[in-house]
């Protein structure tokens, strides 16, 4: 195997958490990003009434999944993508972690990602065996001619979001040299500052998806990160390919899930108030860090705001967290990310406003 696994990034964490734990007041929690808002009624609801499923279900999900997911593809992006051309994942993280082996990559062949993002694109190289290769732009691709170009817009740790010219130049170089480009899109419904585009929409990729793929997830979309519950749509090829092997490998979306699926797509009201308590907690805190010195930067989209006092990030880290305020270092995403922290603000409003007093404080 071509190069190795880091040590799980986040467990770097673990004294800094002990730390700010250690507050009178108690440990506000600003460093994953996972969603403590309730998992809407609408869901819930589905999921119970599909609770008895003694069958095994299909990896290729039920008919009224994928026809849900290529629904809400056409109405939120803008682009006609077939159902058959839509596969249902074990969230989004699976799906990213596994793509290239599940492609079979060959150990020679380059998997590209972002020089500052997720960890689980590198993780996907090396679990295939594949040379990983991280780039800061379109040249640095030009010149090293990857299998597999991931892209991440919006931008987990900074919330870059890439415009459509921008994307159209990387699906456009990647037809030519027989790449495949997949957008990691899953904060697609958290744009900020700008609106989002996906990689699928027309002024993109055209007409059709062929050599590009979007990785969706229903985690932050619709408060379901306990229910594992993402999909990837696209080329109709590669799905297919992907598909064959998820059937052999067993990779499938529990049957009650695919039903909560189909429900959270189906419903805007709990997307729309979602994002609301999320506008006022990113304000909230936004002002707050800026008036104790902190300089936000990037932040268009996604759901942390990426901030720096021009000082080491883990000098950051643990300043904040003798306040008893938990953040992640932006040196775990990659170098760039030495003098930033990223913080999320998938906090109740209750936390959201005891970080904002312990920062003015």
């Amino acid at each position: 195997m071509i190069g190795k696994l880091q040590d799980f990034p986040w467990a770097a964490l673990e004294p800094h958490l002990h730390r700010a734990a250690q507050h009178p007041d108690g440990l506000v929690n600003l460093a994953f990003g996972t969603p403590v808002d309730p998992t809407p009624d609408v869901v819930r609801r589905a999921l119970r009434e599909a609770a008895d499923a003694p069958g095994l279900p299909r990896t290729e999900g039920v008919p009224e999944l994928r026809e849900a997911v290529a629904r809400w593809i056409r109405e939120r992006i803008g682009a006609d993508v077939a159902p058959d051309a839509v596969l249902p994942v074990v969230g989004s993280k699976e799906l990213i972690a596994w793509l290239p082996a599940l492609l079979r990559v060959q150990p020679h062949e380059k998997v590209a990602f972002p020089a500052l993002g997720f960890p689980t694109f590198r993780a996907s190289a090396v679990l295939a065996g594949a040379v990983p290769f991280e780039y800061a732009g379109l040249a640095e691709l030009r010149a090293e001619r990857p299998r597999v170009v991931w892209l991440n817009s919006p931008s987990n740790p900074d919330g870059r979001v890439l415009g459509a010219a921008e994307l159209r130049a990387v699906v456009e170089w990647a037809r030519e040299h027989g790449a495949l480009v997949v957008n990691d899109e899953c904060y697609l419904d958290h744009g900020w500052e700008t609106e989002p585009v996906s990689v699928l929409h027309p002024e993109v990729c055209g007409t059709d998806q062929h050599g590009v793929l979007a990785v969706h997830s229903l985690s932050k979309r619709s408060n379901m990160a306990g229910y594992r519950a993402g999909s990837v749509a696209g080329d109709p090829g590669v799905i297919r390919d992907l598909l064959e092997v998820r059937r052999h490998a067993g990779f499938v979306v529990p049957a009650p899930v695919q039903a909560a699926m189909v429900a959270a797509l189906g419903d805007e009201d709990h997307v729309t108030a979602q994002r609301e308590r999320y506008r006022r907690r990113r304000a909230a805190l936004r002002e707050a860090l800026e008036q104790a010195g902190f300089r936000v930067e990037r932040s268009e989209a996604s759901l942390f705001l990426w901030a720096t006092l021009d000082q080491p990030c883990w000098d950051t880290v643990r300043d904040l967290a003798d306040l008893g305020v938990l953040v992640s270092p932006g040196e775990l995403y990659g170098p760039d990310g030495a003098r930033h922290v990223r913080i999320a603000f998938t906090a109740t409003d209750a936390q959201i406003e005891a970080a904002c007093a312990r920062l003015a404080a």
